[in-house]
């Protein structure tokens, strides 16, 4: 078909369609590539860099990359695995990360992919900066130790009218996300929950909420990540 094109992925040849991401056809033919910044149905952004594949022995970011004819992808190489751990090693060393502690532990990608790469001590030293917690909104807990600046609380949260709530703030060493403040007092219920759920990691919280479910019945707590997809 001229629609097409067949590409391998760790030797696996694959049948996909054109104008497909390496990520999007790995996981429509049930390979599993980790993502910590990318949300399926918004523009990829590569910012986390989790998702580095090999590509024709180039490193390359799946989820911004489009398939071509041909195209030779390594992502479960030695190398790749241990770039990806280095990169979660560097996440948790940089926030507060205290994961028993966290209202999104055992539903936090983070903390799953640190289970997955088998990450134990990190090899570089810690750094806690001091920032701070916004709990202005009376609906939303941002938590800024241990926000990872994937941008999915920019991308997806939005009032009708496409405004965000989320944004940007500083630069550098001191770039935050930062719940608009005029916007955080007026959120609704719904998209407070949605904020929390989209966001990998526990840096966003409804208010109210906390452990809703128990230990051992949290979704990573059951599966590992990406297992859903390997089935």
């Amino acid at each position: 078909m001229a629609d097409t094109i067949k590409i391998k992925i760790d030797g696996k040849e694959i049948i996909t369609a054109k104008g497909k991401t390496i990520l999007e056809a790995a996981t429509d033919n049930g390979v599993y590539i980790p993502t910590l910044c990318h949300f399926p149905g918004v523009p990829p952004k590569g910012s986390c860099r989790i998702c580095t594949v090999k590509v024709n022995n180039r490193f390359m970011t799946s989820c911004s990359t489009p398939v071509a004819d041909g195209m030779t992808i390594d992502n479960n190489h030695d190398e790749i695995k241990d770039y990806r751990k280095s990169i979660v090693e560097l996440l948790f060393i940089s926030g507060n990360h205290f994961c028993p502690a966290c209202e999104k532990s055992g539903n936090c990608e983070l903390q799953a992919l640190a289970y997955r790469l088998g990450m134990l001590v990190p090899r570089f030293p810690y750094s806690f900066p001091n920032k701070e917690v916004d709990a202005s909104s009376p609906k939303i807990i941002k938590e800024q130790n241990r926000c990872i600046l994937c941008k999915r609380c920019i991308k997806t949260i939005k009032d009708k009218e496409g405004k965000r709530y989320f944004a940007f703030n500083r630069r550098g060493n001191h770039l935050e996300v930062v719940l608009d403040k005029q916007m955080g007092q007026a959120i609704s219920d719904k998209l407070a929950q949605q904020a929390m759920e989209n966001c990998p990691v526990g840096s966003i919280i409804y208010k109210g909420k906390g452990f809703s479910e128990p230990i051992g019945s949290r979704k990573f707590d059951k599966k590992p990540i990406g297992s859903s997809i390997e089935e």
